[in-house]
């Protein structure tokens, strides 16, 4: 005799194996960033990249040095008022 319900071993294996598979694609996201984590670490070891990061990202500069950001329009978040 076979009674199936809520709690069936079937039921349960079903959703166990959904959660699994959930839990593997999780994985894998962060296997990819700690290999993307690890390059960058291993770029910014050198000062020079270290210092390109921080101009290009930051805006950082040097004493008695002048920065300058040139926008496009295109890249530009502009509303029209009309």
């Amino acid at each position: 005799m076979l009674f199936l319900d809520a709690n069936s071993w079937f039921s349960t294996h079903k959703e166990l194996n959904r959660q699994i598979e959930l839990l593997e694609q999780q994985k894998a996201n962060l296997q990819r960033e700690i290999t993307k984590d690890r390059q960058s670490i291993k770029k910014f070891s050198s000062m020079d990249e270290l210092e390109k990061f921080a101009r290009e990202r930051y805006f950082m500069k040097k004493e008695n040095e002048e920065i300058y950001i040139i926008e496009y329009a295109d890249s530009l978040n502009l509303e029209d008022n009309e």
